[in-house]
């Protein structure tokens, strides 16, 4: 049985990659300020119910019609990885140093050529491993992870990690069928559906400020998440993977823009080689 045929047009997705990388780091620069008052249940719940409202419009202009999959299974597990991933993720940002909570989100990278050489069958050729190995490197470097790194609540983070890489396959699993805006749809629903669950016994009073931070973050996510579906649509994960490590570069930039953080010579040596595993990653392969 033939495999179904994927698009591969590598620039167009590395560059969607890259905007939804600057969309994600900037979601969790707000996550981390509503978190200090907010907790995990909710800003998980409002990101996934901002979402699902996010395509009232085209409900109501278009009907129902656009929605309509025969993948419901693909779309349950791609919901299954994500929403875990997001939990994680939540969590380590509010918990862990920002360095340390962005070098284990975005170090998904690292696993999705693995994962989408197991799941797809897609190649892994040595390039591939070089160019993520580069990007890791960098990644060290720019978030100079603390000690707490080597503590318990770390594994949550690096599960973070593994369960988003998880969750990139499976988008491209579904990619030959599936528009973006319908993958992110099925996991906006279904992700606001079962975190309202966790929700029902973890309920807490939010001030007008408070809800402002969730919307946004909702907004954020739900673009970045579209932005990122169509990447992986047209590339396989293991040729742009590394261009989701520009996370860790645009939250450094925007820490010294917000904050007046400086960054040091260690940040740039460390910019400079995600730069490069990400170009490398897209350069025309020797035939």
């Amino acid at each position: 049985m033939n495999l179904p045929i994927r698009s591969v047009k590598p620039l167009q997705g590395a560059l969607y990659l890259a905007l939804s990388a600057l969309l994600f780091s900037l979601m969790g620069v707000v996550i981390r300020e509503a978190s200090a008052t907010v907790n995990n249940e909710s800003v998980v719940f409002f990101r996934n119910l901002v979402g699902v409202l996010f395509f009232l419009p085209l409900l109501l202009l278009k009907g129902v019609q656009p929605l309509k999959t025969r993948r419901l299974k693909s779309h349950m597990w791609r919901t299954t990885y994500g929403l875990a991933a997001m939990y994680c993720f939540f969590y380590a940002i509010a918990h862990l140093p920002l360095a340390d909570a962005m070098l284990f989100t975005y170090s998904a990278p690292v696993f999705t050529p693995l994962i989408a050489w197991w799941w797809l069958k897609e190649p892994l050729s040595k390039r591939m491993a070089l160019t993520t190995g580069i990007g890791l490197i960098g990644v060290l470097l720019v978030a100079k992870p603390g000690h707490t790194l080597f503590e318990g609540q770390a594994l949550v983070g690096l599960s973070a990690s593994i369960l988003a890489a998880f969750a990139f396959v499976s988008i491209r699993e579904m990619s030959d069928t599936e528009p973006a805006y319908r993958i992110v749809f099925y996991f906006s629903l279904f992700s606001a559906l079962v975190s309202a669950i966790p929700l029902s016994w973890s309920w807490q009073p939010l001030h007008t400020h408070e809800y402002g931070l969730l919307l946004v973050v909702g907004l954020l996510a739900t673009t970045s998440q579209i932005v990122m579906s169509k990447a992986y649509g047209l590339a396989p994960p293991g040729v742009i993977g590394p261009f989701a490590y520009l996370a860790i570069v645009f939250a450094g930039i925007i820490a010294w823009l917000r904050w007046g953080e400086t960054p040091d010579l260690t940040f740039l040596i460390g910019a400079a080689l995600i730069f490069s595993a990400s170009l490398l990653s897209i350069t025309r392969r020797k035939a």
